[in-house]
């Protein structure tokens, strides 16, 4: 880890080479062992061995096989040259990633403090705060919480997954005192934007409604404020009216994967469910990585409810080829396999 660098004193890194590049483009289309094709040439090829076992250990985490993970990040920071580079760092979060998979919190925790010890952030903070939360270390989480808001005081989203992590741990109402500080805080100077998630979350969605048109009508073009104040209309059963924010928007954003994707799940709440089906085909059109794993996943239960049982089941095969460790994809799969 970082305490074994011999030095503190932080330094680049250098780029990677033609095949650890192709493994890293791999990575990113998902296509984990195609990736580590490209990482054995890499090696084979005398490129950078640091950044090759790095790739491997991210190719690794997507296949959800975190001790083999965990080892090529070791072996990463294994080639350290006795300076503390920003690479380090970044190895330091996936290998505390890989620990976490492996469900040994403890060791994500060190692992984060051994970051901290060097640099404090509040990413560091936030993430060892979630371990701490893992282990029932409520106290010790809430301190590191509470730090992660004094590094970055206006990162509002940063906010809003403490509260998620602590209402998911039955610790909803500590979570809540962090969007109300959030609210209240002189300092902050809320967008109408945050205003609206804050509300969101807080269940107000009267006042989230009130903020998120005011963000929508000053930037119409902003994705976030029409998935908020989709969401506040369908968390009060207007249906009819989410799905009309998310039609405006696309209407003139053809390209945004994420409202797709919520205006599916607003259809089939309405019963919809060949409309959600088009709208996610629109969705996985674009491109976007970020939101494919969601996409697909809510394409399985429309055909689900469609009725569709082998083609569910079928594309179950598949996502979980990708996603192996989605513990309620597998649970879907069981009963599929009653279908």
């Amino acid at each position: 880890m970082l305490c074994a660098a011999v030095g503190v004193m932080l330094a680049g890194c250098s780029g990677p080479g033609e095949k650890t590049e192709e493994g890293m483009q791999q990575i990113s289309a998902l296509q984990y062992s195609d990736a580590l094709v490209f990482f054995d040439e890499a090696e084979e090829g005398g490129e950078d061995p640091k950044l090759i076992a790095r790739g491997r250990g991210i190719a690794y985490l997507g296949q959800t096989d975190y001790e083999a993970a965990a080892g090529e990040f070791l072996k990463a920071l294994s080639e350290s040259n006795g300076f503390v580079q920003d690479v380090d760092f970044d190895i330091n979060y996936y290998l505390a990633d890989a620990y976490i998979g492996m469900g040994d919190y403890e060791k994500a925790e060190d692992t984060y403090t051994s970051v901290l010890d060097l640099r404090e952030e509040a990413r560091g903070f936030y993430l060892r705060g979630c371990a701490r939360l893992r282990q029932d270390k409520f106290t010790l989480s809430k301190e590191d919480f509470d730090k992660a808001v004094e590094l970055a005081p206006k990162d509002i989203d940063m906010v809003i997954r403490i509260y998620s992590v602590l209402a998911g741990n039955n610790y909803r109402e500590a979570g809540e005192e962090y969007l109300t500080a959030a609210l209240e805080g002189e300092d902050r100077n809320l967008s109408a934007l945050n205003k609206g998630k804050i509300y969101y979350y807080l269940g107000d969605y009267q006042s989230a409604a009130v903020s998120l048109e005011e963000a929508r009508s000053a930037d119409g073009n902003d994705s976030e404020a029409s998935l908020y104040l989709g969401r506040a209309y369908e968390a009060v059963g207007e249906y009819n009216y989410a799905s009309n924010v998310y039609e405006s928007f696309l209407a003139r954003n053809p390209k945004a994967a994420a409202v797709y994707n919520q205006l599916a799940l607003c259809e089939m709440a309405m019963g919809d469910y060949e409309g959600a089906l088009e709208n996610i085909d629109n969705g996985m059109q674009t491109g976007d990585t970020d939101t494919m794993r969601s996409l697909s996943f809510n394409e399985i239960v429309a055909y689900e409810y469609l009725g569709e049982f082998e083609k569910a089941k079928a594309l179950m095969n598949s996502y979980l080829a990708s996603y192996p460790d989605d513990a309620e994809a597998l649970r879907e799969m069981e009963f599929l396999k009653t279908r």
